[in-house]
């Protein structure tokens, strides 16, 4: 048989629990804006019932209740919609710094427009085709010369801006592996912290929501696998544990662990660069190094990586790749084929200076200073043109020798043949090609992969923010609801303390008012 007393320990419970209620009611409508935050409940558990007593059984439990409790304070949150949200932002971390780096790259090249490198070349043939028309003319000389002095410079200024941006990479990517090591070390220390509480039987949301805001942080920056490792002890069911941070690649093979939980650890990633090109060559996670090509984990160090160039070996050669070497690579081919099939047109011809001395002197066009290139590289920052032209404009062959050697005054048919220097054909990469093919083919690549990069941007942005809405709409904080449940709450509260109003009158009608009939 239950006690007298019985209803009011029930009563009580009930508006302890609903109490409890209220106060994480309370705390999800402060933390409304507070980024990171996960909304939390209290799970309502029944307490053990009370068995009552019979002649045929003498317990039969279960049959009256005894009330309610709070079992945990535990925060909302739906882990398939993190894995997803972090494999999309992960694309569009490496997407947008790729847009990011190929943009500046297009407003370098400045194509097309007035400016650019192909108006300069335009312009300096039509200086060649105009001198053709005059050759003795001194005011048509000095403008091809200075026409090739803006071919020069605007060769040398596309290498220069290519290569600071390039610099402006590098220090990214630093800044980057910094993050992602920081980003390591405060996960790690979280994790410290979980495993000292959970143990105890406690749940500690706010470092759950803390961790996860860093981890969803950390996957823009590089791709990433998060496992549990559960704290042992009297931690509860539903504590998540301490969690390990993997790098992996794009087949989801594990690359390096950057977060260790069972040792509790937290390893550093570093990038190797290669001494002579300073191209990246190796990635280091931990202890375990990488190829710069074996790094293929799909996030913004990867995509700066990509952008910033890098260098690996296979067999006895040596390769350099990324967006930004590619283009000075193919820069550089541009200034070395064209100062040469030049200097070969130009070194063929007659200038006025051979007129005049009755000999032939081959002279260059261009140069590249005082650096004699058998490759193209560096050609581009160091072309220039010679410094017999810069020294007299008489100096520029626009004639050609007769049968006999002789120069006619005022003959231009090299002028003709210098200006029609740009349908030469050159051959690269086993392709025959002209100039303005393959400037056109350079630039044509580099509007086509920053199309892709700014679309895959905006994709992977929709794609995320559709992961977030889902996310949100879990584990975010909605003030509607909140006060909807804030007034269920407290009716239930007013209800309890109404049921011990009831109770204490049932006493007192027992206690003061029973067995005083017959007095």
């Amino acid at each position: 048989m239950t006690s007298t007393f019985f209803g009011l320990e029930t009563a009580r419970r009930g508006m302890f629990t609903q109490q409890s209620a209220l106060s994480t009611t309370a705390h999800n409508i402060a933390n409304a804006n507070t980024p990171g935050y996960s909304r939390q409940r209290v799970n309502f558990v029944q307490t053990t019932p009370y068995p009552t007593v019979s002649k045929n059984s003498p317990t039969i439990p279960g049959q009256i209740g005894t009330g309610v409790e709070g079992g945990t304070v535990q925060r909302v949150r739906e882990d398939f919609l993190d894995v997803q949200y972090r494999n999309e932002n992960n694309k569009l971390g490496y997407w947008e710094s790729r847009a990011d780096a190929l943009e500046k790259m297009e407003e370098i090249m400045n194509e097309p427009s007035e400016t650019g490198l192909s108006s300069t070349l335009d312009r300096f043939w039509q200086s060649l085709q105009d001198l053709a028309v005059n050759p003795t003319n001194a005011g048509a000389r000095s403008v091809v010369r200075e026409r090739g002095i803006a071919v020069a410079e605007t060769f040398n200024y596309l290498s220069t801006s290519l290569k600071s941006i390039q610099g402006d990479l590098k220090n990214e990517l630093d800044v980057t592996v910094k993050e992602i090591n920081s980003l390591a070390l405060q996960i790690n220390n979280i994790n410290k912290q979980i495993s000292e509480i959970e143990p105890h039987g406690y749940l500690p949301n706010d470092l759950y929501d803390e961790r996860d805001r860093l981890i969803d942080q950390l996957s823009s920056l590089a791709n990433i696998k998060v496992t549990g490792n559960p704290s042992g002890g009297n931690a509860l069911a539903i504590a998540e544990g301490a969690l390990t941070v993997a790098i992996v690649d794009d087949n989801g093979n594990t690359l390096g662990t950057l977060v260790d939980a069972k040792q509790k650890k937290a390893n550093t990633l570093q990038v190797g660069y290669k001494a002579d090109s300073g191209l990246v060559e190796s990635v280091t996670i931990g202890q375990k190094k990488l190829g710069a090509l074996e790094f293929n984990s799909t996030g913004k160090i990867s995509s700066l990586i990509d952008s910033y160039g890098y260098t690996y070996e296979s067999g006895s050669s040596t390769f350099e790749k990324g967006a930004f070497p590619d283009m000075l690579a193919n820069i550089d081919t541009m200034a070395f084929e064209f100062a040469s099939k030049f200097n070969e047109a130009h070194q063929a011809g007659r200038s006025m200076t051979d007129y005049n001395a009755g000999t032939h002197t081959p002279l260059d066009f261009f140069s590249f200073g005082d650096v004699s290139l058998t490759t193209s590289k560096g050609a581009a920052a160091l072309i220039q043109v010679s410094q017999d032209i810069l020294n007299s404009t008489d100096n520029i062959a626009a004639a050609l020798a007769n049968s006999d050697g002789s120069v006619a005054i005022g003959d231009s048919q090299n002028a003709i043949i210098l200006a029609n220097v740009k349908n030469k054909t050159f051959s690269i990469d086993g392709n025959t090609t002209s100039f303005q093919n393959y400037y056109e083919s350079i630039i044509g690549g580099m509007a086509v992969d920053s199309q892709e990069a700014t679309r895959l941007t905006s994709n992977s942005e929709v794609l995320r923010d559709a992961v977030e809405v889902r996310r949100q709409s879990v584990s975010a904080v909605s003030l509607d609801e909140e006060m909807t449940n804030m007034i269920q709450f407290q009716h239930a509260y007013n209800a309890s303390a109404r049921m011990i109003t009831m109770q204490d009158e049932i006493l007192d009608r027992i206690i003061n008012g029973m067995g005083l009939s017959g007095r």
